[in-house]
């Protein structure tokens, strides 16, 4: 079991059935979850949505091609006002990918013993990614509907990329023999590769009864296969998802032997978050020595904190805004 879970754990597995043209993710969310959540001491609802949402994140972002970031975002009129995550894809072959995650929300309009899903309201769930320098970022956007964040995510790859998707997630804390409490989340993305689709559905003011259905998508033989793979999906109980008893492996033998399931190289992933001082006082190049006085601690300091990471920054005034009057120390002239 040991040797399962050091093989497994902060890791993505893609994989693909070759009798049904489906392709998928199997992902395992546990120090990497620890980290992101230790960051902040959120209530129980948040930290199911922020789970949720960066085993998508990961599952989704072991797709974007190298240097590549990946962001997920939902806004809500609810009480959980944010959930925001980044997926940053390696630098290199063979470097981790990294991810971060956080929440903004109203803990005064926490509803307790309500469903977490619930606590976000009407607002969007929506992709970004950033291609690089020099590229237009690319977003899309559906509404929040469906009852989950899995829901929306299948929502928006119907929607907006015309892939039937399915994602199936699961997390909590747990403890192994000899080891503290953590976190263990794990999950499965389908997805089912389409002939080209010409129609796109519409939808007005939030009214989610014009969004795109597989059904809308697939031919009758597609669908069939589709539909199958969703079955056995359906089966998958919660210590298969999270492990580490079960390894992804033996999951997808498990349920989709008759398709045929081939992997491919698993891609790790850590904690890891960009911000920096440098990134602090690009930010703040914009303002004014006037704007920046606003800013001022009575102390006399500009004080900057991170909110996936926690990190905290201290910095002159003097030294900020377009209007900077000197160097900072120790910077070479």
């Amino acid at each position: 079991m040991l040797g399962s879970k050091i093989a497994w754990d902060d890791t993505v597995l893609p994989f693909q059935l070759d009798a049904s043209d489906i392709r998928g993710r199997v992902v395992r969310l546990d120090g990497v979850l620890d980290k992101i959540l230790s960051q902040h001491d959120y209530p129980n609802e948040i930290e199911a949505l922020v789970a949720e949402m960066a085993l998508l994140t990961a599952m989704i972002g072991q797709t974007m091609k190298l240097r590549w970031k990946l962001s997920l975002q939902v806004r809500g009129d609810g009480p959980a006002r944010l959930i925001a995550t980044d997926y940053y894809a390696p630098a290199s072959e063979g470097e981790p990918g990294r991810i971060r995650a956080y929440a903004s929300y109203d803990a005064s309009r926490l509803m307790p013993r309500v469903d977490p899903f619930s606590q976000i309201g009407k607002g969007y769930f929506a992709i970004l990614i950033d291609q690089g320098q020099g590229n237009v970022p690319y977003q899309g956007i559906t509404p929040i509907s469906g009852g989950s964040l899995s829901a929306c995510a299948e929502t928006y790859f119907a929607q907006s990329e015309q892939l039937p998707s399915r994602f199936v997630t699961s997390f909590g804390k747990s403890q192994t023999p000899g080891s503290d409490e953590g976190w263990r989340a794990g999950g499965v993305m389908l997805q089912k590769m389409p002939k080209a689709s010409p129609f796109v559905a519409q939808s007005e003011e939030g009214d989610d009864s014009g969004l795109l259905r597989a059904a809308d998508i697939l031919d009758d033989d597609d669908f069939e296969d589709w539909n199958r793979a969703n079955i056995l999906l359906d089966t998958v109980e919660e210590m298969e998802l999270v492990g580490p008893r079960v390894q992804p492996t033996e999951l997808l033998v498990r349920l989709f032997h008759e398709d045929k399931p081939r992997v491919f190289d698993p891609q790790s992933v850590e904690f890891g978050c960009q911000c920096s001082e440098e990134r602090v006082r690009e930010s703040l190049s914009i303002y004014s020595s006037k704007d920046i006085a606003h800013m001022t601690t009575e102390e006399g300091l500009v004080t900057a904190d991170c909110q996936f990471c926690g990190a905290h920054y201290v910095l002159e005034p003097k030294t900020l805004g377009f209007e900077a009057e000197d160097k900072r120390d120790g910077e070479d002239d």
